[in-house]
């Protein structure tokens, strides 16, 4: 069964489990909210729904009920590697059963299809100042591809069923995200390679073309599969989902749903974080471990020094997570397993923090999480692969979260869920509320 009819059938098994939630259970109390939560961003409350992952404080993130390392272990892998592809990651997400290899194989040929990028995307990306951020090139890309939208089109038609209306949302997600991955590509080649534009391999699944349009080694072919996977999403609450999930609950196209979430991406609160971290670590190991091997002793002190003068240690603490995240142990165990790249002096550093971090950041007492995130880590394997224009990096998180946001958006159309329209309050009604104890029922 191709693709979109397994996932048809799911979402109509699914709707009367949501229907009856909402008709028969809809008063039901599963949280309250305290006046610190109002003016600190809406912190911890359940108010969003997702079954494309969930994120434990303790565990970490899970994919349709899968750890990381459970995920990784389950799909098909990519010839030759032990790395699944993204298409079989995509079958996943979707539809929350693990695809056969033919299956993989349907979803990477049926993306092949969807890769042709129309030239006026590449018009509008060449029209932006070549010295533009890589993320505005990615953002304006994608929003120039709204065009050709097939739920927009659906929408205009006064034909619209909002039964149906998945269905031409799944058109438009399963474009987006096989075309992200080329988008990104010619950006890349566009600011960093002279324009130097290398074909689709037709050949290749989504993680070995994109790291060939780049122009990368083989390895880095699993390199990139795991850094979509890893990134691709991190249930509902963070800035790029939950805008994404926001701006279509209007009944805003997946085009103009994502640019609005990529556009979130790029703060230095969530996907800029990467390349600020690398930055941090390149000083550091300038500064403390240019011509040494760094030791416990002699990080210890150096981290001492950072936070004694007022720094903070980037990379490690996390709004959710209180262990460290699996993303990031993902990751080290690629370098570890990894000739090469598990003795760059860079790679040995970032490990040696790893291990002496916590402790100190704990004996300060400041952090709720002194263990690491996923940003920790990632910056160091690009730089060794030599992609060390780290503005980029943010673009390849962008590829990643696609995935998660796609699959998210085109179930909240299959199970119909209403616009996104939480109350405010003023300042007033809080201090009231503050000095009464709580609001009055």
């Amino acid at each position: 069964m191709a693709l979109k009819e397994t996932l048809k059938q799911k979402i109509e098994e699914f709707r009367p489990r949501t229907t009856k939630l909402v008709k028969e259970f809809g008063k039901v109390v599963i949280d309250q909210v305290t006046i610190d939560q109002c003016i600190g961003g809406a912190r911890d409350i359940r108010a969003l729904v997702t079954d494309i992952s969930y994120l434990d404080p303790q565990e970490g993130i899970r994919f349709r009920g899968k750890t990381i390392p459970e995920t990784f272990a389950a799909l098909p892998k990519a010839q030759g590697s032990a790395y699944p592809t993204v298409e079989a990651f995509w079958y996943f997400l979707l539809t929350g059963d693990v695809p056969t290899q033919a299956q993989v194989d349907e979803v990477v040929a049926e993306w092949k299809t969807r890769q042709v990028v129309p030239s006026y995307v590449w018009d509008a990306i060449r029209a932006l100042p070549r010295d533009s951020h890589p993320m505005v090139m990615l953002s304006v890309g994608i929003l120039a591809m709204q065009k050709d939208s097939k739920f927009a089109g659906f929408y205009n038609s006064g034909k619209f069923n909002k039964n149906i209306a998945w269905e031409y949302v799944y058109e438009d997600a399963s474009d987006l995200v096989a075309r992200i991955p080329i988008v990104a590509a010619f950006i890349y080649n566009l600011k960093y390679r002279s324009d130097f534009q290398k074909p689709i391999d037709p050949t290749a699944d989504c993680g070995a073309n994109f790291a060939r349009m780049i122009g990368q080694c083989k390895e880095y072919e699993d390199v990139a599969r795991m850094y979509f996977i890893l990134h691709s999403d991190h249930e509902s609450g963070n800035v790029s989902a939950h805008t994404t999930h926001l701006v279509h609950s209007a009944l805003s196209d997946p085009y103009y749903a994502y640019s609005a979430g990529l556009n979130g991406l790029a703060g230095p609160l969530h996907g800029l974080a990467n390349q600020e971290v690398l930055d941090w670590t390149l000083k550091f190991q300038e500064k403390y471990c240019k011509d040494q091997e760094p030791t416990k002793e002699l990080i210890t002190k150096a981290l001492w020094d950072t936070l004694n003068a007022g720094q903070v240690v980037p990379g490690y603490g996390h709004a959710v997570l209180r262990k460290t995240d699996p993303r990031y142990m993902s990751q080290r165990e690629f370098c570890l397993n990894t000739p090469g790249l598990k003795d760059d002096p860079l790679f040995k550093l970032v490990a040696m923090i790893f291990e002496v971090a916590p402790g100190v950041l704990t004996e300060q007492g400041k952090a709720k999480n002194p263990w690491p995130n996923v940003d920790a880590q990632s910056g160091v394997i690009q730089w060794y692969y030599g992609l060390r224009e780290w503005d980029f990096y943010t673009v390849l998180f962008g590829v990643g979260r696609a995935l998660g946001c796609m699959a998210n958006i085109t179930w909240d159309r299959g199970l119909g869920y209403a616009i996104e329209r939480p109350k405010s309050v003023t300042t007033p009604m809080l201090e009231k509320w503050a000095e009464e104890g709580g609001r009055k029922f």
